[in-house]
């Protein structure tokens, strides 16, 4: 059994309130789970209107699988969500 998880540090453009952030973090999340199938959730940053931690798991029976699901969301979030930008991103397997 392997579980991946990524961290995705993100910043939102025209965010102008926390509630304008959370309206546009929540389809998000949504998407990774029913694109991708994996647990999301936002970890950090959660007081700062332009950036987010969003903490993404995947737990699998082949580690190379975790590899490669884990590895293609930061590239999908880019091409579906052009009004994210990201930092940073990175993925530990245990």
């Amino acid at each position: 059994m392997s579980i991946g998880i990524l961290s995705l540090h993100l910043h939102l453009y025209g965010c102008n309130s926390l509630k304008d952030k959370r309206s546009r973090i929540k389809p998000l999340l949504a998407r990774l789970h029913r694109e991708f199938n994996v647990s999301a959730a936002e970890m950090d940053h959660l007081d700062a209107w332009h950036e987010t931690l969003i903490a993404v798991s995947l737990v699998s029976n082949d580690p190379a699988h975790t590899q490669r699901v884990l590895q293609n969301i930061p590239h999908w979030i880019e091409v579906n969500f052009p009004d994210f930008s990201l930092i940073n991103d990175k993925i530990e397997i245990l």
